[in-house]
């Protein structure tokens, strides 16, 4: 055993915040890790949107800083990562499953990948903000719902099934005799609940369909409040198919099924951290990138800073070191850099060398919640917005700013389903004018305009000059040395059998000559 702690880091992808301990879900797995971890029930995503919330996480900063602003975007090797310093800091980093790098550079800081990505590393995916009124053709329609429900198998299935495959067994193997006695962090991502909503029998029928919750909030028509609302409708083709109720009905149900599918790959890695006597010194982190709003106000999957959208899980399960309970402060992705150092360094973050937005959360996790701000920050650049959107979270509000929209303000303890615009209503002119004037003095929205139209430009050239003659892939390539898999011919048998088992089994001495019978 190691003085750091080892860290297993489980995330799943589009998971909604709001549903966590819901009795609608059937998550054995996923609740034990609440009731033996600290669970933050006001966790964020800084962009709710895959690979922004991602790449804004690896580096503790917010998309604008790193430009990181939608799918397509490049994350550069220069950007410091919880991998590097986790690397640095002494660790053996493994990584397995989605992450969405975009670039050459598909490893960030990890010295192991043991998979392939699910979604493309190009720049085929740019949004186009001189051209709003243009539907993006790569984007998902609402086909996810209309075709919602059962399969064998699906290009979703089939990924996380490969993912945890080899993170149960890369698991196993660090439990194994090794000259290397590193700690490990290890990173397991996986693509489910994400759309499309289609999941095996076994899944599907763990809940009964005539039980499935239609959405709280129905189609709300459009309004001067909310256009960013009305602009998503469009990216994702909203009206191009009628939304029965049973289709939404089909559409939960299959999602639900998705989260008891990610309920189960989480118990079947825990079981594999326990079977490699690896458990009593590990720190387990479960997470998501962001959420779905699951036809909420009419809306599906993310894209903007309504809670079902943005609200994620945040379980940190270790308690051996830190007594379980739930937190209310608010908090997010970006906050795991520094939370993940301090777990490496007994608390400090002196390791830091980079400036980051996010907050160390250790504080919290050894009982001390005054230290650390009630308060969190994001920014949306990605598709369906046609400028930053600029997000605030503090005590009981919620904040919401773009140039273009009028402002959003939500009290979401007396209005949990964000009904009720407060901003510029009698008795709330001043706290929406403060927090205006926090925006305009934080966020220099037209510098980041221009920033994010020009990028789009050099990406969307880049692309069309990349696809004339040879092209070159920047998906990863898991390698496998199979020379050094199973049993091979420079290796001694007995010493191959030995170290691959667990647990482990000492060869005995010979008992002498023996006399044939």
């Amino acid at each position: 055993m190691t003085d750091q702690p080892n860290i297993l880091f489980l995330m799943a992808d589009q998971f909604a915040g709001p549903l966590l301990g819901s009795p609608s879900l059937k998550t054995p797995n996923i609740d034990k890790l609440v009731e033996s971890g600290v669970t933050f029930e006001s966790a964020y995503s800084n962009s709710p949107l895959c690979s922004p919330a991602r790449f804004s996480m690896m580096a503790g900063r917010l998309p604008s800083q790193i430009g990181s602003y939608d799918n397509a975007c490049e994350f550069t090797s220069s950007t410091p990562t919880f991998a590097h310093y986790m690397r640095n800091l002494g660790y053996r980093t493994i990584c397995a499953g989605k992450m969405h790098f975009v670039g050459r550079d598909q490893l960030h800081g990890f010295e192991d990948r043991l998979t392939t990505d699910i979604y493309p590393s190009d720049f085929n995916w740019v949004p186009d903000w001189e051209h709003p009124e243009v539907r993006p053709e790569w984007y998902h329609n609402m086909l996810s719902v209309v075709q919602a429900g059962k399969c064998v198998t699906s290009n979703q299935v089939d990924f996380d099934e490969e993912v945890t495959f080899f993170s149960r067994r890369q698991l196993l193997d660090l439990g194994k005799p090794s000259k290397d006695k590193r700690p490990f962090f290890m990173m397991v991502s996986l693509t489910h609940p994400h759309d499309p909503y289609a999941i095996p029998a076994e899944y599907w029928d763990r809940y009964d369909h005539d039980q499935i919750d239609l959405p709280k909030v129905p189609t709300i028509e459009p309004s001067k409040d909310d256009p960013h609302s009305q602009r998503l409708r469009k990216v994702m083709a909203l009206d191009e198919y009628d939304l029965t109720d049973e289709r939404v009905k089909n559409a939960r149900h299959a999602y639900y099924g998705s989260i008891s599918y990610v309920d189960d790959n989480v118990g079947k890695l825990v079981k594999a951290l326990e079977d490699a006597g690896l458990k009593d010194n590990t720190i387990i982190v479960f997470t998501s990138d962001h959420g779905d709003m699951l036809g909420e106000r009419g809306l599906w999957y993310k894209m903007n800073y309504f809670e079902m959208a943005a609200r994620i899980p945040m379980i940190v399960s270790a308690p051996h070191l830190f007594k379980p309970r739930k937190v209310g402060t608010h908090v997010s992705l970006v906050d795991l850099l520094p939370t993940f150092v301090s777990m490496a360094c007994k608390g400090s973050n002196e390791a830091l060398v980079t400036p980051v937005c996010g907050r160390s959360l250790y504080p919290i996790l050894i009982g001390d919640d005054a230290s650390v701000k009630n308060e969190t920050f994001g920014e949306y650049m990605g598709e369906g917005a046609i400028a930053p959107i600029f997000f605030v979270r503090r005590d009981n509000f919620k904040f919401i700013s773009c140039r273009v929209d009028s402002p959003q303000l939500y009290d979401l303890v007396k209005d949990p389903q964000e009904l009720d615009n407060l901003a510029n209503k009698p008795g709330y002119e001043e706290i929406t004018k403060s927090f205006q004037i926090e925006v305009d003095t934080r966020w220099d929205s037209d510098k980041i305009f221009a920033d994010v139209v020009l990028d789009q430009k050099r990406r969307r050239f880049i692309m069309n000059a990349l696809k004339k003659g040879t092209k070159e892939h920047w998906d990863y390539q898991p390698i496998r040395d199979a020379s050094r898999l199973y049993v091979r011919g420079h290796m001694d048998l007995d010493d191959i059998e030995k170290n691959a088992r667990l647990p482990q089994v000492e060869i005995p001495k010979p008992d002498g000559p023996t006399k044939l019978k």
